[in-house]
């Protein structure tokens, strides 16, 4: 495959920054490049799935939608990681919270990932990995985060390919009952 890729219009990989920013929402992509970045250009709308690269406080950052879920995710972060040079993916927006004492606008920093989604059987066979951040990036994250003064939560999450599911009771409790954020 060359680029342009099937899902992204950029025709060099000179217009993407090697770190972007993903939120799920095409749109909420459009509002940071917006409202946040300086020089903000287009590098793709394939899709209606916008994507902008431009500098935050002198750094060249882009930001673009990922979509809903992770089938969607890893279409982009396959083409990104390995057409575009990307080095690094922060996955940015809201979630909910299985823990009550979790508030809105409040800040998660995943520690790791687990899911039930099949992508972990299609890369790692009968091996359950939990995909896990940059130590120095999450660290960073977080010492920020408390210097700003958020409500910060560190700890593993779940995510899934179902947005409207029924989960069984106990699989609930016990996520809750093991920290799951």
């Amino acid at each position: 495959m060359t680029i342009p890729t099937p899902h992204i219009s950029a025709k060099s990989k000179d217009e993407i920054a090697n770190t972007v920013l993903m939120p799920g929402d095409p749109l909420r992509a459009k509002y940071i490049a917006e409202n946040f970045l300086e020089d903000a250009k287009e590098f793709t709308n394939t899709r209606g799935m916008y994507g902008y690269t431009g500098y935050y406080k002198g750094k060249r950052v882009s930001v673009m939608g990922s979509g809903m879920g992770i089938p969607s995710s890893m279409i982009y972060f396959n083409e990104l990681f390995n057409f575009y040079d990307v080095d690094t993916i922060i996955r940015i927006g809201s979630a909910g919270s299985m823990q009550e004492n979790i508030k809105l606008h409040d800040i998660v920093l995943a520690t790791s990932a687990c899911s039930e989604s099949s992508i972990n059987d299609n890369l790692f066979g009968n091996i359950h990995y939990s995909p896990t951040p940059d130590f120095d990036l999450l660290l960073d994250a977080y010492k920020k985060s408390q210097e700003l003064g958020y409500t910060t939560h560190c700890g593993q999450v779940h995510s899934s390919d179902q947005f409207y599911s029924e989960m069984d009771p106990k699989v609930f409790e016990n996520l809750q009952k093991y920290g799951v954020l």
